[in-house]
């Protein structure tokens, strides 16, 4: 059965899998690995756009290693998850450095670079180099439980590493510079395509012979994973001070804490505390934006935003002016930069009409 459901894999990738992404129909491990960091829980729609736009910045991995941390940022701005990026470029310097500019051909060593977990090593490896290793993406992880009708709680480390050595006996064993690549193109492709998480397409599915869960009748059973992320809530006053000719104040976060090494505007637990930064430094007046809530992995962020015209700098530590035609080339939180755009000038406070 093992090799079977390869061998159908295989068949079904090539004729009728997806062929038209902009990172397929390569073994360049540097367009794989950008492909894979960025496709990490964001949809393919989204990443195309950002993908090709960092292509045409940093072509490869010596022009990412090379570019300052803060261009890599800004070209990321939007795309969240923004861990990603800082260890895209630390691991762009570690290729330069320990490598000489080549990415390792194993998966065993690519673990060893920064944000490459062994899913996207075993993703590049065989995507790259043909080598005879497993994956377990989110799709993937979908598709095999479901054929294997493998139920053990993947919250549990020790049922993660039972599945990992079931992927590991499905692979191919023949013809691995073919094969390797198409097999594990094929998983990705049946899970973003036909075994969807709610409804999947089963008539579709060339594995569904094989599937345990199909069988059932019950494939949206699988995986079981019962332990839940566990969100919280938290308040945050954005003070978004601006001068008359557009620039507006902004400093870089600290690390770690929330979009650590992103410019943003100054951060508050209260209202209260807001105001006492902007006490005695000139302001003229000041607008509440309305409130809105910005969803992160974990945590629920309600953003008050207040917009305050100053003549004078605020008394904080850190930050400093950005000029109008400049705080577009930042890296920018996605909330930041919309309330920016969105509203800009035409709705800056008018002096002398204080308000809030």
């Amino acid at each position: 059965m093992h090799q079977d459901i390869a061998t159908r894999v295989v068949r079904w990738q090539k004729a009728s899998g997806r062929h038209d992404l902009p990172w397929q129909n390569t073994r360049d491990p540097y367009r794989v690995w950008l492909s894979e960091i960025m496709l990490q829980q964001t949809q393919v729609v989204t990443v195309r756009d950002y993908f090709s736009r960092f292509l045409q910045r940093f072509p490869d991995v010596a022009a990412l290693a090379a570019a300052p941390l803060d261009d890599v940022l800004a070209l990321w701005s939007g795309l969240g998850y923004y861990s990603r990026a800082r260890n895209l470029h630390r691991c762009a310097t570690l290729v330069m450095d320990l490598h000489g500019g080549a990415f390792p051909n194993s998966a065993a060593v690519l673990q060893t670079l920064p944000g490459i977990g062994r899913s996207t090593a075993g993703a590049i490896a065989a995507l790259c180099f043909a080598e005879r290793v497993a994956i377990l993406d989110g799709n993937v992880r979908r598709v095999l439980t479901r054929v294997l009708g493998f139920d053990a709680d993947l919250s549990i480390a020790a049922h993660q590493r039972q599945l990992w050595d079931q992927a590991t006996l499905l692979l191919p064993k023949r013809d691995l510079h073919t094969t390797m690549p198409r097999y594990t193109q094929g998983l990705m492709d049946l899970g973003a395509s036909v075994c969807s998480t709610r409804k999947p397409g089963c008539t579709d599915c060339p594995l569904a012979a094989l599937c345990a869960a199909s069988k059932l009748g019950q494939p949206e059973r699988f995986p079981v994973k019962t332990r839940k992320l566990k969100r919280s809530a938290q308040s945050l006053w954005l003070l978004w001070a601006q001068k008359q000719d557009g620039s507006v104040w902004l400093s870089k976060r600290p690390s770690p804490g929330v979009w650590a090494g992103l410019y943003c505007f100054a951060l508050f637990d209260s209202r209260d505390a807001l105001d006492a930064a902007i006490a005695g430094n000139g302001h003229s007046a000041s607008h509440d934006l309305p409130p809105f809530v910005h969803v992160l992995t974990h945590k629920d962020l309600h953003l008050h935003p207040v917009q305050v015209a100053l003549n004078a700098d605020p008394a904080l530590e850190q930050g400093a002016w950005m000029a109008a035609d400049a705080w577009p080339g930042l890296g920018l939180p996605a909330p930041v930069r919309k309330l920016l755009a969105r509203h800009g000038l035409a709705e800056r406070p008018t002096p002398g009409a204080v308000s809030g």
